[in-house]
């Protein structure tokens, strides 16, 4: 898609957040480590299919205590990048206080649109809903996070009408919501080149930005990220909270300090930190 829009160099560099760390290569690098040492750790059930895309897999990771709360982690990427298995160190910290985690991948620009990914993340909590029993989780508590990308993907799931859908799945399927740094309008980003693999248009990306839907569910909501992030994503994240405080599900948001968009996963992943004590406190 040829560019029509010209790029804005603050919101690129608001957004484009990977252009604000030097030591990225070497971020990854560790979290894919830490990940494989957290798969041989733990009791997991590796690449369960909830969907015929290539990536449309989910890990599932059991603490071994019945009718654990479940939390569902949705990875980030920019709709473009990354996979599931460089986020399994996020279970470490929620299995050691007695919580299932589901991490779930998904098709990835160009070869899927971000509608279809929004379609993706919806099937697997469907899945998640009815395979919950015989996987050895429970269906009933279903908790729904995401980081970045995942954000928005989780934004999407809370505003989900779940019979519409599917009329299998209970309106309350989601019991709560946890989106990190979460991209929740999305037309800024037709001002970077981001866009250049979503290929989103003004009309699709008010369509799929969350901050115009409402949420479907009276599930509570604790919008978070790091305080140390880009004034771009602490407007997202407040804009977001004061357009969706005026429906009826509860939501607040917390700013985790002197972190930013990457520090902000590596909290969470530590049973120290405040971020993952206030998500734990939020699980149904």
């Amino acid at each position: 898609m040829t560019r029509t829009i010209p790029v804005d160099s603050t919101l690129e560099h608001g957004y484009d957040v990977r252009l604000l760390r030097s030591d990225f290569a070497e971020l990854s690098q560790s979290w894919a480590e830490r990940s494989a040492a957290s798969r041989k750790n733990a009791t997991v059930k590796l690449d369960r299919r909830y969907g015929p895309g290539e990536k449309d897999l989910m890990d599932l990771f059991l603490c071994g205590e019945k009718e654990a709360p479940l939390f569902v982690f949705i990875h980030g990427g920019y709709w473009q990048r990354g996979d599931k298995a460089m986020y399994s160190f996020v279970a470490e910290s929620f299995l050691k206080a007695g919580v299932d985690v589901a991490i779930v991948g998904y098709d990835l620009c160009p070869s899927a649109t971000m509608a279809s990914m929004a379609g993706k993340i919806r099937s697997a909590l469907v899945w998640l809903w009815q395979n919950g029993a015989a996987e050895g989780i429970n269906k009933d508590r279903i908790n729904v996070s995401g980081h970045s990308a995942g954000g928005h993907l989780t934004g999407i799931a809370l505003a989900t009408d779940w019979p519409s859908f599917n009329l299998d799945v209970p309106k309350n399927l989601i019991k709560s919501g946890i989106p990190i740094s979460g991209l929740f309008q999305l037309e800024p980003l037709l001002r970077t080149t981001i866009n250049d693999a979503l290929h989103l248009d003004e009309s699709k990306a008010k369509a799929l930005s969350p901050q115009f839907l409402r949420p479907a569910t009276t599930a509570p909501i604790l919008v978070t990220l790091g305080g140390g992030e880009t004034l771009q994503f602490h407007w997202q994240a407040d804009e977001f909270v004061a357009q969706w405080s005026t429906f009826e599900a509860p939501i607040e948001k917390y700013a985790e300090p002197d972190v930013d968009h990457f520090g902000v996963v590596n909290r969470l992943s530590s049973s120290e930190s405040e971020i993952f004590r206030k998500t734990l406190a939020w699980l149904r």
